[in-house]
């Protein structure tokens, strides 16, 4: 293992997220999950990341203390990239290129700046088929570390599993299948399952609830979803990179390695399969994208080796890689200009970053409008504004806030509530449920950065026309 050049590699990019993580501010998943109660699990994820955010949210409620977690895991991922490159046959200098170039990709970067569902993902996964890797090339007690770590993994995403399905169809269809006609891998899988039942146990008892998540997001993105997939795939590494993980492909399917790691391959298309069927949400398949590269970074860097004219230009060429990474991913551009540039739009995760002591600021003055003697609530949209509400309100003297929007849908109005402050883009579409809703406010981040809460109405609400229990419905969704 080359050490020297890769523990660099995942320390610099380890202190290039802590640094970032003092930009700009949370992100709206981030106010989501430190809010959400104890639980064994939720509709939309099982526990593990609240759980992270909402414990070391009680001892640092800010978000550089949050990150932290995805930070640790963006900077595993770097060695295990590097790993996968060595276990490959890679040497020194197909490790460093594995490490360096992936450490500065938009993906990483993007994953590692902020605590999302996908961030623990890029280690898992990575861990995952490290050790399926070294099970098939003849160290059958491996499967039993893939067990394991699918097994933790369930606990982040219920997703783990079609990685599962993924490298199973793989090996099926390129082998080696000896692998099932063994003990060992059948043991990781009760290792798995036993690990992961938990989450199972509360999924039966909760008639499935992922299920429906699933399909909700289908129904609310599959067309987007669909027409992103594959761009995706060139950007979240780079197109620099990409050239590394399309040769990755052909060498792992070139024989004799194609009957021994091509099922990487497979797996890598089975998750794009599944991902343009369920159209769900676009970036399933990067990891398995991640392990394509590393295995394009053997004979990238054997034949940068011996052409030293080459190496200058592909090394020219991956700085100018990181510097569209870091520009996409990370809090770069001063906030004061940012609404006008295109990095919002083209980095889907920085305008959730903006915006939200504004937005609530113009919510506490709302409150503040609403007459003395009044039975009121704050309703929200979704839980990005919840979150914030829930974090930056209580200052204001804003109250707990209430959502019809995954997980907080449980908790609707107390009966005797009259008024409600109705924040977000939902008010027009329940404004039906009260006698009188009036707009008195549009949330405006005042930097001009075009997210899914700028110019969102701000209402108070009167006189539902009926009980709570039988408008709730109306505010529950999920997506």
């Amino acid at each position: 293992m080359a050490w020297r050049w890769v523990l660099p590699a995942a320390v610099a990019q380890a202190v290039v997220l802590s640094v970032a993580s003092l930009g700009y501010g949370w992100h709206r998943d981030e106010l989501y999950f430190r809010m959400l109660p104890p639980a064994w699990g939720y509709v939309d994820q099982p526990p593990l990341v609240p759980f992270l955010a909402r414990t070391i949210a009680s001892i640092a409620d800010e978000p550089w203390a949050v990150r932290t977690p995805a930070t640790l895991a963006s900077a595993v991922s770097v060695l295990l990239v590097a790993l996968l490159a060595r276990e490959l046959g890679g040497g020194r200098g197909a490790q460093a290129l594995a490490a360096w170039g992936y450490a500065f990709s938009a993906m990483p970067l993007m994953l590692g700046h902020l605590l999302l569902t996908s961030t623990l993902d890029q280690a898992f996964w990575l861990a995952a088929t490290l050790a399926a890797v070294r099970a098939v090339r003849g160290g059958n007690r491996w499967w039993l570390v893939v067990g394991v770590v699918a097994g933790v993994a369930s606990w982040s995403r219920l997703l783990v599993a079609v990685l599962g399905l993924a490298l199973a169809v793989g090996l099926l269809v390129l082998g080696p299948r000896r692998v099932f006609r063994g003990p060992w891998l059948w043991a990781g899988g009760v290792v798995a399952a036993v690990l992961a039942a938990p989450n199972l146990v509360y999924q039966a008892t909760h008639d499935w609830p992922q299920l429906a998540m699933g399909k909700a997001l289908a129904d609310n993105n599959a067309g987007e979803v669909r027409a992103q997939v594959l761009p995706l795939l060139l950007i979240m590494l780079g197109p620099v990179l990409a050239v590394v993980w399309v040769v990755g492909i052909g060498w792992l399917l070139r024989a004799p390695r194609r009957h021994e790691v091509g099922f990487l391959v497979v797996a890598f298309g089975v998750l794009v399969a599944f991902t343009l069927a369920s159209g769900a949400q676009p970036h399933y398949p990067v990891h398995l994208l991640t392990v394509l590269y590393a295995a394009g970074c053997v004979p990238v860097a054997r034949w940068l080796s011996v052409r030293a004219r080459w190496r200058r230009v592909f090394g020219a060429l991956l700085v100018v890689n990181a510097a569209f990474a870091l520009v996409l991913a990370l809090p770069v551009v001063p906030l004061g200009v940012l609404g006008r540039t295109p990095v919002p739009a083209l980095g889907p995760l920085v305008g959730d970053q903006v915006g939200w002591p504004a937005y609530v600021e113009q919510v506490a003055r709302a409150w503040r409008s609403v007459p003395a003697g009044r039975h009121a609530a704050l309703v929200t949209s979704n839980y990005g504004e919840a979150g914030a509400i829930a974090r930056l309100g209580p200052a204001l003297g804003l109250p707990m806030p209430l959502s019809g929007h995954n997980a907080l849908g449980d908790r609707p109005p107390a009966t005797e509530v009259d008024t409600v402050v109705m924040v977000g883009w939902q008010g027009p579409h329940v404004a039906d449920l009260f006698s009188s809703c009036e707009v008195v406010d549009r949330l405006d981040n005042g930097v001009g950065v075009d997210n899914e809460e700028q110019g969102a109405p701000v209402a108070v609400c009167t006189a539902p026309v009926a009980d709570w229990a039988t408008l709730w419905p109306r505010f529950r969704h999920l997506d």
